[in-house]
């Protein structure tokens, strides 16, 4: 009896599509934490090779089953995982749909998590804010939800045609209005942010965006954020494990301190797949879910 109990029981299958050669091993601890019984992750996945593996997801189980099989989309790059996205959702029709979590590079769950803190007890309303290292998937995200909330945004990187290319499809994807500045040095960066309340950097690993003395002497900027967890940090003087503290008149948010809501939210989208077949839970879907989570001080690790 027990035996057959447990034949009937419909195991919850998560398919990692990753525009990566090799799957990230990240997501796939994240996904097994975030309720999924078996994770298939499969690595090269583009538009063009992802057709057969869909097909198998949407009609492989019935109508009330297929919310036990869901897909996640991962990989280092955000234009190439859109691209995938649109594909295949392509496939859908009808009922013949599974639940799908989008999240290249962390872009979305990393930004959620950064900017739920940001607004978390006040409003960005009004407020310049200036994504330091912008134009990648974290600081696209992050520009769109800043801006959502009502921040002017600007993004800043080395070459102005790589920053502009970045604003261009965030118009295009949420026809959301954001300022590209070229800023390739200290001087350019600390110049990119006189006058703006919010900063925040989401440059690459090993690269000291912003020193300490401009954020520090500035008498605009009244949140300071770095994404950056692995030294030098991203924003000279911002500790790892910030989370609100309060320093030279201002609030600092680091890495770790808004860190912990990013795997806790990864695991709570993981676990919403499975609720239902038809969820998209991209950028606005996933921020939505973090700011109902993001006064829990004590999420889990």
């Amino acid at each position: 009896t027990l035996f057959r109990s447990n034949l009937s029981i419909m195991k919850k299958l998560l398919y990692q599509f990753d525009t990566d050669p090799l799957p990230a091993v990240f997501d796939n601890v994240v996904a097994y934490d975030g309720g999924a019984d078996h994770v298939c992750a499969y690595g090269g996945i583009n538009a063009k090779n992802v057709g057969g593996l869909v097909d198998g997801a949407i009609f492989t189980r019935g109508p009330k089953d297929k919310r036990n099989t869901a897909i996640f989309i991962g990989g280092g790059n955000l234009s190439e995982g859109e691209t995938l996205l649109a594909a295949v959702r392509a496939k859908f029709f009808g009922n013949f749909r599974v639940s799908i979590m989008f999240d290249c590079n962390g872009s979305n769950t990393t930004a959620a998590a950064a900017v739920a803190w940001l607004s978390h007890g006040r409003s960005l309303a009004g407020k310049r804010a200036v994504v330091l290292g912008g134009s990648g998937p974290v600081g696209q995200r992050a520009a769109v939800l800043l801006a959502r909330e009502g921040a002017s945004v600007c993004i800043t990187g080395r070459k102005l045609a790589i920053v502009q290319a970045a604003c261009d499809s965030i118009k295009a994807r949420f026809d959301v209005g954001v300022v590209a500045s070229e800023a390739p040095t200290t001087v350019d960066r600390a110049a990119a942010v006189e006058g703006a309340q919010i900063v925040l950097a989401t440059g690459a690993a090993g690269i000291t965006l912003l020193d300490a003395q401009t954020w520090q002497n500035s008498k605009s900027l009244e949140l300071v954020a770095d994404a950056n967890a692995s030294p030098p940090a991203g924003i000279e003087g911002v500790g790892i494990s910030d989370r609100g503290t309060a320093s030279h008149g201002k609030v600092l948010f680091g890495p770790l301190g808004f860190g912990s809501l990013k795997l806790s939210l990864h695991r709570a989208c993981i676990a919403r797949l499975f609720e239902r077949n038809d969820l998209l839970l991209d950028a606005e879907e996933i921020y939505a879910i973090a700011k109902t989570m993001v006064g829990d001080t004590t999420p889990k690790q």
